[in-house]
């Protein structure tokens, strides 16, 4: 019979609007599988995940991405551009999906707030990693959500280039009041985060 694994145990948290939330651990401690049950990519096999009234358990998977769509915002390290877009069509895809009137105008603003206005028409492969990620910064603030997540948004980039890249990110988030929660190993992050947890073996410490 196949072992039970456990990968979060007695984790209980509570966001608050306008938090910046920094969840801290080592690698294989949990992180990255609690930022996808807080954002409802995953539900957890017990105990359940509410943003504000709304119970992720009880909606069915086209239900959690259409709260997505409208409300979250996502950062990856791994950047997750469309290969076959340029920036502003990877900036113009979650507005146009939620059906935003003028679309590009609000794109093109995005990517000037992230001073890419002179790269929109390169696409991904033309683009350095720190230009990748800050084109990734633009989409997702461009339906300005009201909580963004963010899993290692500079496990690839340099120290220099991931320093740039966090102050950015960390503008934006009190330009737009948005409520960020975002996983680190780099404890370095959590002095500019309104809360901290840290995460040992998939429990929180104290």
């Amino acid at each position: 019979m196949a072992k039970t694994l456990t990968i979060l145990q007695d984790v209980s948290l509570n966001i608050d609007t306008g938090d910046i939330l920094g969840i801290l651990g080592v690698s294989g401690s949990g992180k990255s599988t609690l930022l996808g049950l807080l954002a409802g990519l995953d539900l957890p096999t017990q105990g359940r995940v509410f943003w504000n009234d709304t119970s992720l358990n009880e909606l069915n998977e086209d239900g959690r991405a259409r709260l997505r769509l409208h409300h979250a915002g996502f950062i990856f390290q791994n950047f997750e551009l469309l290969p076959a877009y340029t920036a502003l069509e990877n900036v113009l895809l979650p507005l146009e999906l939620i059906g935003q009137t003028d679309a590009t105008s609000k794109a093109k603003l995005c990517l000037k707030e992230v001073e890419l206005s002179a790269r929109m028409h390169h696409y991904p492969n033309q683009l350095s990693g720190g230009e990748q990620q800050r084109v990734a910064i633009a989409r997702a603030f461009a339906i300005q959500p009201s909580i963004l997540f963010a899993d290692e948004p500079t496990g690839n980039l340099d120290q220099k280039t991931g320093s740039h890249i966090i102050e950015l990110l960390f503008e934006l988030n009190q330009r737009h009041k948005t409520t960020l929660v975002f996983v680190t190993h780099d404890p370095t992050l959590s002095k500019i985060c309104s809360k901290i947890l840290h995460l040992s073996e998939g429990k929180l410490e104290a």
